[in-house]
């Protein structure tokens, strides 16, 4: 038996082989520098999704921060017009003082004069015509006055004269001031100011006018056999006392509301003069400073 190998079997073993194994580590070289390929594409697809994400969020965040200071460059607008509005009508007010106080001198004392003539000419007539005549330009000038006694405590409150004041004492006063008023004639006031309230500070003849203007406010809205009420309580978590003045009346309307406080704006045409809710709004705005004086 032969067993030296043919001349194929030397051929193959000597080129076949070699060149097999050389295409096999050529086509290993190519499939290793193709998944380093891969993997680096991956990690650049990756880092490029990172990166986008990235952009989108800070994009995100852009867009907040536009959305935020849209929102607050609308409402710091908002306070300007408001702000302006509110400017606008302090310096009506401003120029009404300055009205108030010129006309109150220019007027007052030749209105004094004239009163008391007429008053003086009163006692001294007896005829029924005649006295009439002579009271309705009484109560007409009475009138005039009242209202420029309002205009000066609008346009100039007097000094703060601060004391130790109880609450339950000045509604009961205000309310026996007032009680005999015609228009409480068959209606029920009521002073539900607790007696055991705390004392406090605050100028006690502008807060009792503050009361008699509420007071009779809701008399004149309140129908007979009504109920007006003077209430006050110690709120819980702030050191203060809340007052409060209701009536069983018919309210104000909404269309009405909005002017409650404006001066001269009133609904009782010919019998007022629309000052006493903006004199009880100044005065409840005031700040409430001790008077050097006293």
């Amino acid at each position: 038996m032969d067993l030296w190998p043919t001349q194929w079997e030397m051929a193959i073993s000597v080129y076949v082989f070699p060149l097999a194994v050389a295409v096999a580590v050529v086509i290993f070289i190519v499939w290793r520098q193709h998944r380093k390929d891969v993997d680096k594409l991956s990690d650049e697809l990756d880092a490029a999704r990172s990166l986008a994400q990235e952009r989108e969020r800070e994009r995100d965040l852009a867009q907040e921060e536009l959305f935020r200071r849209l929102y607050e460059e609308r409402e710091l607008n908002k306070d300007k017009v408001q702000f302006r509005a509110q400017l606008a009508e302090y310096e009506k007010y401003a120029a009404l003082a300055q009205l108030a106080l010129g006309a109150a001198h220019e007027i007052n004392n030749p209105l004094l004069g004239i009163l008391s003539n007429l008053e003086l000419e009163l006692k001294d007539t007896f005829d029924p015509e005649q006295r009439k005549e002579i009271e309705q330009c009484v109560a007409g000038a009475k009138r005039i006055s009242s209202t420029l006694r309002g205009l000066v405590n609008y346009a100039r409150p007097g000094p703060l004269l601060l004391s130790k004041i109880s609450l339950h004492r000045l509604a009961a006063d205000t309310i026996a001031f007032i009680g005999h008023q015609p228009m409480l004639r068959g209606k029920l006031l009521q002073n539900e100011v607790p007696a055991d309230l705390p004392h406090i500070r605050a100028d006690a003849n502008q807060l009792s006018r503050v009361l008699m203007n509420l007071l009779l406010n809701a008399a004149e809205a309140t129908p007979e056999g009504g109920k007006i009420t003077v209430a006050a309580t110690k709120l819980t978590y702030v050191d203060m006392i809340e007052v409060r003045v209701t009536d069983t009346g018919c309210g104000i309307p909404p269309d009405i509301l909005a002017h409650a406080f404006e001066p001269f704006f009133t609904t009782k045409r010919g019998r007022g003069t629309g000052l006493g809710l903006s004199i009880c709004q100044a005065y409840v705005r005031r700040p409430q400073r001790r008077d050097a004086r006293r």
